[in-house]
């Protein structure tokens, strides 16, 4: 066996996250369900990451991002809302 020595892979400019935040930057201001983990938690979590720019397809104070839980017919979902703002000025 012999081991191909090309580089570091290229980035992915289509990642889960990527697809997620053109579709918000295509309805500027307009909340969208990007996510429904399991756990209020993981829903705070995640939110807080597009917040506060930690995944970099959300540059910082770009996009919008609230945890909230909905019980619904009996049923509870927790789900992540997010929005595209456009550059702070």
């Amino acid at each position: 066996m012999s081991v191909d020595f090309s580089g570091p892979p290229p980035r992915s400019r289509n990642t889960k996250h990527a697809l997620i935040a053109m579709e918000l930057i295509a309805r500027p201001g307009e909340w969208g369900i990007v996510q429904r983990p399991a756990s209020i938690s993981r829903a705070s979590s995640a939110a807080q990451a597009i917040r506060t720019g930690r995944l970099s397809a959300y540059p910082i104070g770009e996009f919008e991002a609230k945890a909230r839980t909905i019980v619904k017919q009996g049923g509870v979902q927790h789900r992540v809302y997010a929005r595209y703002v456009g550059p702070k000025k």
